[in-house]
């Protein structure tokens, strides 16, 4: 089982965050996303409690979160870094090309990034990692920082436990 700073559960304070907002949302009619599993193939399956203690993963994940913001199709992933410098190593290049087949198709792509350290929540639009992975293949930089983004799109928390996306969205929507 992992412990709790593995790396395995890197990510889920974030998550759990992003989780409760998505919940409250579809409880408010606002938007109704979900958190798609990373399918994986068992191998080893403790008989005696059920519970899969070898595995793999069967193919690679799309993105965290897939769904429907007042008819507006979103898809995104939800990342956290330590420090205020975001390795694009986090974000694989199959990522990359399903947000930019998924804003083809007239949805929006996004990530959602907290960065421990200044304890900042950020909205990155697709358009602007796209700008930073470009960058990272034209022989630059292989990360951004934190005051590379757009301070703008910055995330309210409320009550420590609402992550509100939706504002940024809106701001996103209405710069196409």
């Amino acid at each position: 089982m992992p412990t709790w700073n593995s790396r395995g559960l890197r990510g889920s304070f974030l998550e759990e965050l992003v989780n409760m907002t998505n919940e409250k949302y579809q409880a408010q009619n606002l938007a109704l996303v979900q958190k798609i599993p990373t399918p994986i193939k068992p191998i080893t399956i403790d008989q005696a409690t059920r519970h899969i203690t070898l595995a793999y993963f069967e193919q690679k994940s799309t993105v965290d979160y897939i769904g429907v913001v007042q008819g507006v199709p979103v898809c995104f992933d939800a990342k956290e870094c330590v420090e205020d410098r975001f390795p694009l190593s986090n974000v694989h290049e199959h990522q990359m090309k399903f947000m930019e087949q998924f804003e083809k198709q007239e949805g929006v792509a996004f990530l959602l990034l907290y960065f421990k350290k200044q304890d900042k929540y950020m909205y990155l639009r697709f358009q602007k990692l796209k700008d930073f992975w470009q960058r990272m293949q034209a022989g630059g930089r292989k990360s951004f920082t934190l005051d590379e983004l757009e301070p703008e799109y910055e995330i309210s928390t409320y009550s420590g436990t609402f992550l509100h996306y939706l504002e940024p969205l809106q701001m996103d929507l209405e710069r196409r």
